[in-house]
């Protein structure tokens, strides 16, 4: 250490865990309650799913939103800052099941003794749940020493889960409120369904998919249809053909046979039909895919239900199919039942020629490696379908950024087909807070629900009891049974706004931050997480939860493909920081604009490393001149300007900042940081350590700390590790609680532009020419107009100095130019 105790070699590694922990000792971030609503800055932080280990996309979109905090407290904001973690649904689940080699039975009986590890195989649903309480709990720990590490200026006192009990008594009393207002409700109707996971699944859960298959066509008498699903044909309830379609005209209204099993079949007309697909008429199948369920319900067709939960064909057919032929594809998966009943065609004859290739589109659960299924099945639904004109106005009242995500929102909300499935055959996650009767005979009586009053919440029907009944009368005739699904994640994650801000339990903080202030996400989760939460603002107070949302893109990898776990191409961050520095990490990330995905790239952070260095020793040097005395003033001309300069770089970064353009903010920045470095510290130095005399080094010396408390203040957000050293060699407190900088005037801030401009081609010829920068030259000639000559005057001394000029020379021209001898080479 030096003597001002600026160390001697300063450094950037070990700043993070150095700060972090005083960070964390002084709770420099806390949010302290003030007495108005504009004085605080709310942020929607999205919780990470925990159910692994964090990776880069994580850090590269938590580190935009962290600039923003950190932006906003220093302009004076109270920054209300919580972190969740998202820790109930499959994921967790899933890691459970691999982690331990368990899964989980309802049927099976609380273990109070069960050890996780004591045993693999089944164990009771709330052991299961239990250990993944345990998961997850270890989990979080480590997911949020690194988020301490990434230096994200959050208030850990803030943060909170979504199994919860204040997310789960959230998430039941809003299910409850909707219940009541007619705004959820339960039907037996046809959904999408996982084989694999065993659950529905909701519409912005699907992802296209192509598959291998094969058109068939198949005889009806009469008619011909094409289609890559035979396996279907026992559940063929019409034959549809569009209206206008010529073809088929004369046979709206009849009927025909079914090949192989016999039932007779309307031939109808739909205008959702397809000409132009295969041959023009299609069979609609009880149930295929989507279009078929619109056909069903438009067309009030039977049902004839032939596949199962478990993707296999059921044991009994439908009434009205042949049972001989059927029994054939009794309990066959979908796959094998398509080969026998193309088998079963040729011989009949109703295979007109063989099946033809083809990649056909097919819908799968985003998480699930099977096509999914339409099963009929009991679930829950929110309305959604009747608030679409009303969610797309609230698209409009939402300041997005990019402005051109908003496009995606409303494609989505014009493209709903029907209301939010909400519940989820599964375990780890927030119950329905519903119990139902059972009748003598011990059927359920679903349209006489059990509801609790809100303040039981949260509660387990599964191991809770109704008023009235005892644990002995559970699933028992005359009893009761609870309901056995859970809410789809969603469902809690969409109030993530009203359960941080104490929508439920704290009026005071919530009128203080909602509606929020900010909600940053990714795109690919604007159809699901800011979707919902925009129609559970709706239903709950007709408001939006927040102002604005900044939408973040993907991360890339080398072959331009999306990071994610799924794909196997994500990289731990841990290895990074250690090698880089996170700093350096930080600036990478914010190099990544709004909305646009951003390539992996170290070369970025080792520029930032290099950054990063740069500050530690530029200040060293700033700081290792004399301190200004106190009746200096800045005056010479290139200081004022530099300073004027530097009030503008100021705007353009508080301008950018305040609409979330953290990367333009950041490039003008650092652009103005290295001529601050590279060419202002080499043209004052020599003054500064007062080769001109004291007026002229108060000046510089003054000038120079002026501009490196504005410089650490405007990089705080983006490395706040090597800032906060800096700021403690020089200045009391923390660098993140000082205010933001504001702009200045009084110089003429063309002179910065000439002076960088002069001293370069200064270096440039000293360069080809092969000397030493710190040879001497016998003249600079200097040309340019009366005005340009005038500036360069005002700093000729500055750069005689730098560049080690016996004499500088002027001439008038119309455009500025600058001739250096030796070498006589005139560089424009």
């Amino acid at each position: 250490m030096t003597g001002n105790g600026i160390p001697e070699r300063p450094s950037v590694d070990g700043l993070d865990a150095k700060w972090a922990a005083r960070w964390q000792a002084d709770q420099t971030y806390r949010f302290r309650r003030p007495t108005r609503r504009d004085e605080v800055f709310s942020i929607d932080t999205p919780p990470p799913t925990v159910s692994g280990s964090l990776h880069v996309g994580h850090v590269f979109s938590y580190t935009h939103t962290d600039v923003v905090a950190r932006f906003q407290r220093m302009r004076g904001k109270h920054v209300y800052y919580p972190m969740g973690w998202d820790d109930n649904g499959l994921p967790t689940e899933r890691r459970v099941q691999y982690l331990h080699d368990v899964r989980c039975d309802p049927k099976l009986p609380y273990d109070p003794e069960f050890v996780p590890g004591s045993r693999t195989g089944a164990i009771s649903r709330r052991n299961f749940i239990e250990l993944c309480q345990q998961v997850t709990a270890q989990d979080e720990q480590a997911f949020e020493a690194l988020w301490r590490r990434m230096g994200l200026s959050v208030d850990w006192s803030l943060t909170y889960s979504t199994i919860g009990d204040k997310a789960r008594a959230a998430a039941q009393r809003g299910f409850l409120r909707l219940l009541a207002a007619g705004q959820a409700y339960q039907s037996e109707a046809p959904s999408l369904w996982d084989v694999t996971f065993q659950t529905a699944v909701a519409q912005a859960e699907l992802e296209s998919r192509e598959l291998d298959g094969a058109w068939h066509r198949i005889s009806f008498g009469p008619v011909q249809i094409e289609t890559t699903r035979p396996e279907l044909l026992p559940a063929c309830v019409a034959l549809i053909a569009h209206p206008e379609d010529e073809r088929y005209r004369d046979l709206f209204g009849t009927t025909v046979t079914s090949p192989l099993f016999g039932v007779e079949i309307p031939v109808l007309a739909h205008e959702a039909a397809e000409p132009e697909l295969g041959a023009g008429i299609a069979m609609c199948c009880t149930f295929g895919d989507l279009t078929d369920v619109r056909w069903w319900r438009e067309l009030r067709l039977p049902t004839r239900t032939v596949i199962g939960r478990d993707g296999r064909l059921l044991p009994e057919p439908p009434e009205g199919v042949d049972p001989r032929r059927y029994a054939e594809l009794a309990g066959a998966t979908t796959f094998t039942a398509r080969q026998r009943v193309v088998d079963m065609l040729r011989e009949s004859g109703d295979l007109i020629g063989e099946p033809r290739k083809v990649r056909r589109p097919a819908n799968f659960y985003e998480k699930g490696a099977k096509p999914l299924e339409i099963v009929s099945s009991r679930q829950w639904f929110v309305r959604s379908m009747e608030h679409r004109d009303a969610l797309l106005h609230k698209g409009t009242e939402l300041t997005w950024h990019p402005a051109r995500m908003r496009v995606r929102y409303e494609d989505w909300v014009r493209g709903l087909n029907s209301d939010w499935l909400v519940s989820r055959q599964r375990f780890f996650g927030v119950p329905f807070p519903v119990w139902y009767p059972l009748d003598p005979a011990g059927e359920i009586r679903y349209e006489q629900p059990i509801l609790p009053a809100e303040h039981e919440l949260p509660l387990d029907p599964a191991s809770q009891v109704p008023a009235g009944y005892t644990e002995e009368q559970r699933d028992q005739p005359g009893g009761f049974t609870g309901d056995p699904d859970i809410m789809d994640t969603w469902a809690t994650s969409s109030l993530s706004p009203l359960i941080i801000s104490g929508w439920l339990d704290d009026p005071e903080l919530f009128a203080l931050t909602f509606p929020m202030d900010l909600r940053p996400q990714s795109h690919e989760i604007i159809r699901t997480w800011l979707f919902y939460s925009v129609l559970r603002g709706q239903q709950e107070l007709a408001t939006l939860p927040w102002a604005h949302t900044v939408i973040s893109g993907w991360i890339l990898d080398p072959d331009r493909k999306k990071m994610s776990k799924s794909k196997g191409n994500t990289l731990t961050p841990e290895d990074l920081l250690d090698q880089y520095g996170t700093d350096a990490v930080r600036y990478w990330a914010a190099c990544g604009r709004p909305g646009v995905d951003t390539a992996f790239d170290v070369g970025q952070m080792k520029i930032g490393r290099r950054l990063a260095t740069k500050v530690l020793n530029a200040s060293r040097f700033v700081l290792s001149l004399p301190e200004p005395a106190e009746g200096d003033a800045v005056t010479e001309p290139l200081d004022l300007a530099v300073i004027a300069a530097l009030g503008s770089v100021v705007d353009a970064a508080t301008a950018s900042l305040a609409e979330f353009e953290h990367t333009a903010a950041l490039e003008c920045v650092e652009r103005f940081f290295w001529f601050f470095c590279d060419d202002y510290l080499e043209l004052v130095k020599d003054r500064a350590y007062g080769e001109r005399g004291e007026s002229a080094a108060g000046s510089a010396r003054l000038a120079l700390r002026t501009g490196l408390s504005t410089l650490l203040r405007l990089f705080a957000p983006y490395l706040p590790f090597v800032t906060e050293e800096v700021w403690s060699w020089w200045q009391e407190g923390s660098v993140h609680l000082a205010p933001w900088p504001t702009g200045s005037s009084g110089g003429e801030q063309r002179a910065v532009d000439l002076a960088s401009a002069s001293i370069s081609a200064v270096r440039k010829a000293k360069s080809a020419a092969k000397l030493s920068m710190r040879a001497e030259l016998d003249w600079v000639l200097v040309r340019g107009d009366a005005v340009t000559l005038e500036l360069v005057r005002g700093f000729a001394e500055d750069l005689a100095a730098a560049g080690r000029v016996r004499e500088l020379r002027y001439e008038e021209a119309t455009e500025f130019g600058v001739t250096v001898s030796p070498v006589g080479q005139q560089l424009e």
